[in-house]
């Protein structure tokens, strides 16, 4: 790995892709960001067809901003109404409105991913991670295929977000932890644990948005943090900004579409894709397809 792609231990691989190949890169990562099939494991999957390096774990994380700005803009009427709602409620003690109950149980729930991601951080992000292997990936998706057709079959789908509890937002938190491991999808981890308390699919996906806006806060601001430390040059700020661009836009696509299959058909059409990813990559690596 160059030094280029290796920044004081960070990997940052994208600098050498260049202004055109991250912003369609950009693309592919918005998109699947925040739908349930691993960002990862196109980052990982398309830049090895197209026989592209590694955009490394660093253009992964930061790509984390392009996410917030996508979900706060499509949900901006709900993000906008637990801020104020809380903050009103603050400044009236009531302590049992919901808004504000419901602000806090999100703020509760982000707790076992920090100490999660504190604590694997350097084996996340590290240049040359093994986290961040085919096998690891494709393994991930094929058990969260698993366990998003499970949800999808055997549970009822017919609660909404109106009457979900602490413990409802303790357990969904939980599950995001597992987005952790490179192809699991924070998505699509969330999504499924929302939908295994028996919610309504859209209400399982707009649970899971809003729950996940401190946990993809963080993940952004913690690699921006970690580039600046690392003194990312100015060609690197430069495409990494291309990046973001891109994504969000890709991203508000990606919402949107998402939330209207849930609404009219299922998570099947997922539960299918993610599968074959998940067999793509394990025969692609084993027959020597992808490296």
């Amino acid at each position: 790995m160059s030094a280029e792609a290796c920044t004081q231990g960070l990997d940052t691989g994208f600098i050498e892709l260049g202004v055109a190949k991250v912003a369609a890169l950009g693309v592919v990562q918005g998109i699947t960001e925040l739908l349930p099939i691993s960002s990862t494991a196109h980052m990982r999957i398309v830049p090895a067809l197209l026989g592209w390096r590694d955009p490394g774990s660093a253009f992964s994380a930061a790509m984390q901003m392009a996410a917030l700005a996508a979900v706060i803009s499509y949900f901006w009427g709900d993000v906008k109404g637990l801020v104020f709602g809380s903050i009103d409620a603050v400044r009236r003690r009531d302590f049992r409105d919901w808004q504000f109950r419901f602000t806090t149980w999100i703020l509760l729930a982000t707790v076992p991913l920090v100490i999660f991601g504190t604590l694997l951080s350097k084996v996340l992000n590290t240049c040359g991670s093994p986290l961040r292997s085919l096998w690891v990936i494709g393994a991930a998706c094929i058990v969260m295929s698993v366990l998003l057709a499970l949800a999808e079959r055997f549970c009822k789908h017919r609660r909404t977000l109106d009457n979900v509890s602490l413990k409802d937002a303790m357990i969904v938190g939980l599950a995001q932890v597992g987005a952790l491991i490179p192809g699991v999808s924070r998505s699509g981890s969330t999504l499924t644990a929302a939908m295994f308390l028996d919610l309504k699919r859209e209400e399982a996906a707009r649970f899971s948005f809003l729950l996940g806006l401190p946990a993809i806060f963080l993940a952004g601001a913690k690699e921006f943090y970690e580039l600046y430390k690392a003194h990312l040059s100015a060609e690197g700020w430069m495409i990494l900004a291309v990046g973001l661009v891109v994504a969000s836009l890709s991203a508000f696509a990606a919402i949107w579409g998402l939330m209207r299959i849930l609404e009219r058909f299922s998570s099947w059409p997922f539960v299918a894709y993610r599968f074959v990813i998940g067999v793509v990559l394990l025969v692609g690596v084993s027959l020597g397809w992808l490296q």
